[in-house]
């Protein structure tokens, strides 16, 4: 019994350590080009303002506009993003996100009037509406539960290094150059994604069982036992296609409410730090406050990806309510 119960902890280790392969490694990296994408869709208003209001004549209403519209395309597709990413798969829907971002940034390059720039911003709210929801969720479906939360974070730590790129480089190039290039990570990606598997998840949803397996080993390393988890995805599928048929007024039964009030609490909570608004304007924010723009950007952009880089390493430490009580004392 003592030998067992001293050989369980380092068996977990060496599991724990054949999980984190190359094959999730390589599917982690390849999906978070969405979320880098993103990011530089978030800033990109910020280093482009006072060119493209100067070039094309726009007025402050008129860029106002053209920053806004991302999120109303972005609120278009996160409404189906569930149902399409079900329907068509992960990376099917990664796919897609790209098709709308790669449009929407050579609409906004070549753009020469006010309506295709709006045009190819409401485009790329298209695609980053769909990549919000698809890459967490493809990210959290491919890792062990050992390490879900920092490889989870991942997304934000390439969403921050995203912006901060677009605050460094955006003071060198013109706004043009600058929607050509930040193209580029979707452009990569519609190429990589082959190279990567399907969620286990999904494949366990359509009873591609065969499929899962050589997935799950691809993902684990040829030589784990992933028999015990592709019976735990396979329970866990056929829970949520039960629960699934529940309507959408049982979200809102009294016994969902605490849940329901922190979830939504925290994703409103989130939005009104300011956090978007600063991503879009930081530079018309530092004009107006006498400070220059180029050393205010580049501050923000330094201080960006340690921050983000200490929350992965630490989310599965940690745990997630220190960090977000942490975040909450620094927005104060």
């Amino acid at each position: 019994m003592e030998s067992e119960s001293f050989e369980s902890p380092l068996l977990n280790k060496q599991e724990e350590a054949s999980s984190f392969t190359s094959g999730l490694i390589l599917s982690t990296s390849v999906v978070v080009a969405g979320s880098f994408s993103y990011g530089c869709a978030m800033s990109y208003s910020s280093p482009a303002q006072s060119k493209i209001m100067e070039e094309l004549g726009l007025s402050v209403a008129d860029f106002s506009f053209f920053t806004s519209v991302m999120t109303l395309g972005g609120m278009i597709t996160a409404a189906f993003s569930g149902k399409i990413s079900a329907l068509v798969g992960r990376r099917q829907t990664m796919w897609i996100s790209d098709v709308c971002c790669i449009f929407g940034w050579l609409a906004v390059a070549y753009a020469h009037d006010i309506l295709l720039l709006n045009i190819g911003r409401l485009f790329l709210g298209f695609g980053v509406g769909l990549i919000s929801y698809v890459v967490p969720v493809y990210i959290a479906e491919i890792t062990p539960k050992t390490f879900r939360g920092g490889f989870s974070y991942s997304n934000q730590l390439l969403q921050c290094l995203g912006i901060s790129l677009m605050f460094f480089i955006g003071i060198f190039f013109h706004w043009r150059t600058l929607a050509l290039l930040s193209a580029i990570p979707s452009a990569s990606q519609v190429i990589c994604l082959f190279f990567i598997p399907e969620s286990p998840r999904w494949l366990a949803m359509y009873g591609r069982d065969q499929e899962l397996e050589v997935t799950l080993k691809r993902l684990r390393g040829e030589n784990s036992g992933i028999l015990e988890e592709a019976a735990e995805i396979r329970e866990t599928v056929e829970i949520s296609r039960k629960e699934s048929r529940s309507g959408i007024r049982d979200l809102f039964h009294i016994g969902n409410a605490h849940s329901l009030i922190i979830g939504l609490g925290l994703m409103l909570l989130q939005q009104f730090c300011g956090s978007a608004a600063i991503s879009a304007y930081a530079a018309r924010i530092f004009d107006k406050a006498g400070f220059p723009s180029d050393v205010g950007t580049t501050i923000l952009a330094v201080i960006l990806i340690p921050q983000s880089i200490v929350v992965m390493l630490t989310v599965d430490r940690w745990g997630r309510r220190p960090l977000l009580m942490i975040s909450s004392i620094e927005a104060w």
